[in-house]
């Protein structure tokens, strides 16, 4: 016997959220990119004045983050869009791919960063306006904490790992901009090399978000699940009324939704009109016990074929 799911009243509740979840997602981008367009003009003005390398290195990073907000505002309006005889699964992969161009503009980041940073310790160039290249440092860690705070709790929320590692990379980027008030702090003190040495290592910086951002990312695309919600799926197939056993599980996010099929072990002896409703009660028990479940396919099975 094989039985599969949901049922039509089910998968309306599901794509209204998912709908819902997207459309939190585009207005955090919106949002965020105006945050961070508005900080690195704020911090351009003040480089083009005083030619700090530190201040300019955290305000290329600036300007990279803002940009990373338009693939991802693109990916969560296409991931409303419903499903094709094409592309039956939808279109929330697009997420994922935006989260590369997010990894490819903190590479770019990294690199434009390190580049001048090295340029200005062979041909140090003298900086002027400390002042104000100090409070444009803090200007640029107010402004980029507060972006990665909505970001990450809203990519949380929602469930999208690309809005999360963007988050994270404008956290980090708010620690690079304090790091350019430790770059001013030495010129004034007499140490004209703190400040590409400050933009060397805003550039480290910029280079290990690199790797958890990337890291997230690729597991997304490689279908990688956090072993949590594999168990604690399980469990709630497990110990659900009629089922024996669990034969596999499989989860995968597209975007910020999951997506489940699993295999179960039931009673050989009940009809199918009891095995139909063991899967769908344990349908139901899935989407309570892992959050942002978009849709789940159950196949039960006589327990003896069970291998």
């Amino acid at each position: 016997m094989k039985h599969a799911i949901p049922h039509s009243h089910d998968a309306a509740d599901r794509v209204d959220d998912a709908l819902e979840s997207s459309a939190i997602g585009i207005r955090a981008v919106k949002i965020s990119l105006v945050a961070l367009g508005i900080t690195a003009i704020v911090q351009l003005v003040v480089v083009l004045i005083s030619g700090s390398i530190a201040l300019a290195a955290d305000t290329i990073h600036n300007f990279a983050d803002a940009t990373t907000a338009i693939p991802l505002w693109i990916a969560f309006a296409l991931s409303r869009r419903a499903a094709t005889k094409r592309y039956t699964y939808g279109f929330g992969r697009a997420e994922d791919l935006a989260g590369l161009f997010v990894v490819l503009m903190i590479a770019v980041s990294a690199g434009i960063a390190g580049y001048e940073s090295v340029r200005r310790l062979i041909d140090p160039v003298e900086i002027d306006h400390l002042g104000l290249v100090a409070t444009a440092g803090a200007v640029g860690f107010v402004g980029n904490e507060l972006v990665a705070m909505y970001r990450i709790r809203v990519g949380r929320q929602i469930g999208s790992a690309a809005l999360v590692a963007d988050g994270l990379h404008a956290r980090t980027d708010g620690f690079g901009s304090l790091a350019v008030l430790v770059g001013a702090a030495g010129v004034a003190l007499g140490f004209p090399l703190a400040d590409p040495i400050v933009g060397l290592l805003i550039t480290a910086a910029i280079a290990a978000v690199l790797w958890t951002a990337a890291r997230d990312v690729f597991r997304r695309l490689m279908d990688g699940v956090e072993p949590a919600l594999v168990d604690a799926a399980e469990h709630a197939l497990a110990h659900e009324n009629g089922v024996v056993g669990v034969q596999s599980l499989r989860l995968r996010w597209i975007g910020h939704r999951l997506h489940a099929d699993a295999e179960l072990d039931v009673d050989p002896d009940v009809s199918l009109r009891e095995a139909h409703e063991v899967a769908h009660s344990a349908e139901h028990a899935l989407m309570h016990a892992v959050p942002k479940l978009d849709s789940a396919l159950i196949h039960a099975y006589p327990a003896h074929h069970a291998s």
